[in-house]
């Protein structure tokens, strides 16, 4: 009853905001995408389903991180393990949290030791430009792991500017209950052949009482960044970024009531673009260097898993016109991971691909798109990824299909876990001989631009999964290594799932209208089914965690000097318990946030009062990983 009681608010509270704005001037949505095909094109063209989001709407809705930000997004299910971007995972259209491949800029983040790492993006907010979430396969223009989909965050320093001789400065500071202190400072300078940007972000909190620990968080991203015009047509960017966490990790990972862990994750990430424009394209060169240290305690007297990554990112690809109505890109990709661990061994693994991606133009508004992509990789060798994307739009319905291959490595987590100790008495165990993972998709849907600021869209789509890996709940005789096992031992190994069968259809709408000069409107509201069928006795842990109905919503309405703003989402997956700890996953939950701020005179800054969880409700998206209840906190931001 909550839920319908929160539901029928929200609705009333959309339908109202549309038709007090129905007679107003409007703005266009953004419908020019490039993460679909690698190169500038309008969203109707790509014959995908894309959502757009634009930087700015961080910090008018109540979220604390770019995590909780997507997890308020159409079709995006995020698992949090911990508030306010502690950790969490990114699962989109029922896929693990290791087949969503995040990209800053074009460049692959995804870490090589854990998908759980994949959501520490090391930009500050007020640096993001837009965030473009390509749902579905991707895997023949990016590679591995863009199985569910792709998040990629595109920033304002390494996209074209066009506002010369102009400065930014701007700033907030956050605290609330459970010591809440978040802070944030971002400057950017633009002259006419120069831009350059810095920040820095920091989220703390002693957080909530847990079992014999609290969930405490201390979290830092700073970054500095250049874009620099050369002569010719050349421009080079530049960005470097360092990452600390420490935080509460109890049951993050296991379900054992002896849990009291804390874990340390420090990166450093730097990244080299260099572009040239020609007479018919655009020339990219990327090289980018991440350096991940990751330090996990599961308690006080314990020797920590310590484990260092580094991923080595190198790509060349050109963009370019063939006629008026056909282009392509093709380019070369090279990868190296690499693991030095107490718990997990040493390790390296080199991977490279080539790939040519067309788009047709063709007659009455018919548009083709196919991409093939030669993979290869040390671990599995070489595989030939096809993908190939159509859509039709008359006018203000479009309508689109898609059908491709995607594929996907072990990570070293899941090949090598607890595999370099002595004794291992229960946890999760790696195993080196896992086999690539690869999944036929196919999607149906269509698109209806009501307006310019509003648009509907509505998507079928099957994903038939060969050897998918996950864990699995296994005893000891079946472990295929028990050098460093217990026979009294409790095991989930990482296996190849046979075959699994996901279902799904999506409905999501955006809307975004300028009423007045002085009041706007935003709006995000998402709906989505999945069903995932395997033959296995025991299921697998993280396909059967997923949410199997998903609502999720976002609204914000400024009306000077006024912020109204919240966001949402219901929830309803399999029921999980666990008698050790007394902990379960219900069976569906109902969050809702709000935030109300208040304009300075002067446009000097912003007020504001936030609550998060408003109707405090306990729950866990993961098994034990007891998230906050009601949190309230307030602030002030200024722009400058």
């Amino acid at each position: 009853m909550k839920f319908q009681k929160a539901l029928y608010f929200i609705l009333f509270f959309l339908n109202y905001a549309l038709l007090v704005t129905a007679q107003q001037d409007s703005v266009e949505l953004e419908n020019v995408i490039l993460t679909a095909n690698q190169s500038l094109q309008h969203q109707k063209e790509s014959g995908r389903n894309v959502l757009t989001i634009k930087g700015e709407s961080m910090a008018l809705l109540p979220v604390h991180s770019i995590d909780e930000l997507l997890r308020y997004l159409p079709g995006i299910e995020v698992q949090q393990r911990g508030p306010q971007g502690a950790q969490s995972d990114i699962t989109i259209r029922g896929g693990t949290f290791q087949q969503v491949l995040v990209i800053i800029d074009g460049v692959k983040l995804n870490d090589p030791l854990t998908g759980h790492f994949n959501n520490y993006i090391p930009i500050n907010p007020a640096e993001i430009d837009r965030i473009e979430i390509l749902k579905g396969a991707a895997s023949a223009v990016y590679g591995s792991e863009a199985v569910g989909g792709v998040v990629h965050i595109i920033t304002k320093t390494f996209t074209a500017y066009k506002t010369p001789l102009t400065k930014l400065i701007k700033g907030r500071i956050v605290t609330g209950e459970n010591n809440l202190v978040n802070a944030d400072a971002y400057a950017r300078w633009v002259g006419q052949t120069t831009m350059v940007s810095g920040g820095i972000t920091t989220n703390n909190a002693k957080g909530e009482p847990l079992r014999g620990t609290t969930g405490f968080f201390h979290l830092t991203t700073a970054h500095i960044a250049l874009a620099q015009q050369l002569k010719k047509d050349w421009t080079l960017r530049f960005r470097t970024a360092v990452d600390y966490r420490e935080f509460n990790a109890q049951n993050f990972y296991t379900t054992f009531s002896s849990d009291t862990s804390n874990e340390k994750v420090n990166s450093w990430w730097s990244h080299l673009n260099l572009s040239k424009k020609t007479a018919t394209g655009t020339l990219n060169f990327d090289v980018a260097y991440k350096k991940l240290r990751d330090q996990y305690l599961f308690r006080p007297s314990a020797v920590p898993n310590d484990n260092k990554t580094n991923l080595f990112t190198s790509q060349l690809y050109y963009s370019s016109l063939l006629s008026k109505n056909h282009s392509y890109t093709t380019g070369l990709q090279l990868h190296r991971k690499q693991i030095s661990s107490n718990d997990r061994g040493n390790h390296r693994l080199w991977h490279g691909a080539a790939y040519v991606i067309f788009r047709h133009q063709l007659k009455n508004n018919f548009y083709l798109n196919e991409s093939i992509r030669l993979d290869w990789d040390e671990s599995y060798g070489s595989v030939l990824v096809p993908q190939i994307n159509m859509a039709w739009s008359p006018s203000k319905i479009t309508l689109r299909a898609a059908a491709g291959k995607s594929i996907r490595d072990a990570d070293f987590t899941e090949r090598y876990n607890n595999y370099n100790k002595t004794l291992v008495t229960s946890g999760r165990i790696g195993n080196p001989d896992l086999a690539a993972e690869y999944s036929w998709n196919v999607e149906a849907g269509a698109d209806y631009t009501v307006s310019a600021n509003w648009k509907i869209s509505a998507t079928v789509f099957y994903r038939d999964h060969t050897n998918l890996i996950d864990w699995s709940n296994t005893p000891y005789a079946a472990m295929p290594r028990k050098i460093n096992l217990s026979p009294a031992g409790n095991y989930a190994l990482a296996k190849n799932v046979e075959k699994v069968k996901t279902s799904g259809a999506e409905l999501d709408m955006i809307y975004t209208k300028k009423i007045s000069e002085s009041s706007n409107l935003m709006t995000t509201l998402g709906f989505t089914w999945l069903q995932s069928e395997n033959k296995d006795s025991i299921p697998s842990f993280y396909i059967s965690s997923h949410a199997k109905y998903l609502v999720n919503f976002s609204a914000a309405y400024t009306v000077k000097p006024f912020l109204f703003s919240l966001t949402g989402l219901y929830k309803n997956r399999n029921e999980q318990k666990a008698a050790a700890i007394n902990a379960a996953i219900t069976p569906s939950y109902f969050i809702l946030n709000a935030k109300i701020g208040h304009q300075l005179p002067g446009k000097f800054g912003r007020l504001f009062v936030q609550a998060d969880n408003v109707f405090d409700k306990q729950y866990s998206d993961l098994l034990g990983s007891q998230m906050p209840g009601r949190w309230l906190s307030g602030g002030f931001e200024i722009a400058l």
